[in-house]
């Protein structure tokens, strides 16, 4: 499956949907003038990609396993909509069995972001490692 990578620019954020070196990043802002449309094409690549980790967990017989990580300076209440979406994806592959990480950066000072990541974590089953960034 190919990569799925998206530039950061003022008001999107950078994706990275790197299944060769197992890189998966939403980093910067995310207040697109259209969510949705930015958003929708990484929801489907992620669902796309549940049948690569299928196939692949039922060649090797072991689960695979995706570290995602999200480092987002600021995100308007549209793009949250979409981030749960991406969010509800992993969970989806955590539930299937694979391993699955996903690390929440934010600054330090920057206490909304981490309750924001600490209320995502309280709507999906796969654990959200919080890591403190300069």
């Amino acid at each position: 499956m190919d990569a799925y990578i998206i530039e950061q620019t003022e008001f999107a954020p950078k994706v990275i949907l790197d299944p060769v070196n197992n890189k998966f990043e939403i980093a910067g802002e995310s207040r697109p003038e259209n969510a949705g449309k930015f958003y929708e094409p990484i929801v489907k690549w992620l669902e796309q990609y549940q049948a690569v980790l299928f196939y692949q967990k039922g060649q090797s017989g072991k689960a695979n396993k995706v570290l995602f990580d999200f480092s987002l300076d600021y995100f308007n209440s549209t793009s949250a909509k979409h981030l749960l979406d991406i969010l509800k994806q992993l969970d989806t592959y955590y539930n299937e069995g694979h391993e699955v990480l996903i690390r929440w950066f934010y600054i330090a000072q920057d206490e909304d972001m981490r309750d924001s990541g600490e209320e995502f974590s309280k709507l999906i089953s796969v654990p959200i490692e919080f890591v403190e960034r300069e």
